[in-house]
């Protein structure tokens, strides 16, 4: 069975640095030493110690970052150093995940999230699919709050990051 999802993207453009927004976003989400997280999460026994396993790895926010992939400089290795930025931020709570996909089980590809952050000449761009999106098509009321709830917090950590000199939204 193929599925057809249209997706919301959530697209902003600040004038700040690169470097200033990449900050940014890494000082809104949790940075958890992933080895010991997936120890711990994996033995813990039960529902209050896998809660408190996540939780020791998330920030005020709710969010942890899981991977940062630096497409800017595969990018470069072929368009020279010139070529613009680009970091793509894989993030999320594996707690907010869990209520989705205990829902709509398919809620398990879409998390965690991605961020893109990406200089142009316009500006640096943040860039995020809405969950709700994904989830809206499989009709769970629930899921789709616990995902609009997601997209909530995401879209603010971008907009935070993106500062009071934001260009477009």
């Amino acid at each position: 069975m193929i599925r057809k999802i249209e997706i919301e993207r959530f697209s902003l453009t600040t004038s700040k640095r690169f470097d200033e927004v990449i900050a940014g976003v890494n000082a809104a989400i949790g940075h958890p030493d992933m080895a010991e997280f997936g120890r711990s999460t994996h033995e813990a026994r039960a529902s209050a110690e896998l809660k408190s396993a996540v939780e020791k790895g998330l920030s005020k926010v709710g969010l942890m970052l899981f991977m940062q992939l630096d497409h800017g400089a595969i990018i470069r290795k072929e368009m020279g150093y010139e070529t613009p930025k680009m970091i793509r931020f894989v993030i999320g709570n594996p707690l907010i995940m869990k209520e989705m996909a205990k829902l709509v089980p398919d809620a398990g590809s879409y998390a965690p999230v991605t961020i893109l952050v990406d200089e142009r000449p316009d500006g640096v761009h943040l860039s995020y699919d809405r969950m709700a999106t994904f989830l809206a098509p499989y009709g769970n009321d629930a899921a789709l709050q616990v995902a609009r709830d997601l997209d909530t917090k995401v879209e603010a950590l971008l907009t935070a990051a993106a500062g009071a000199r934001v260009a477009s939204v």
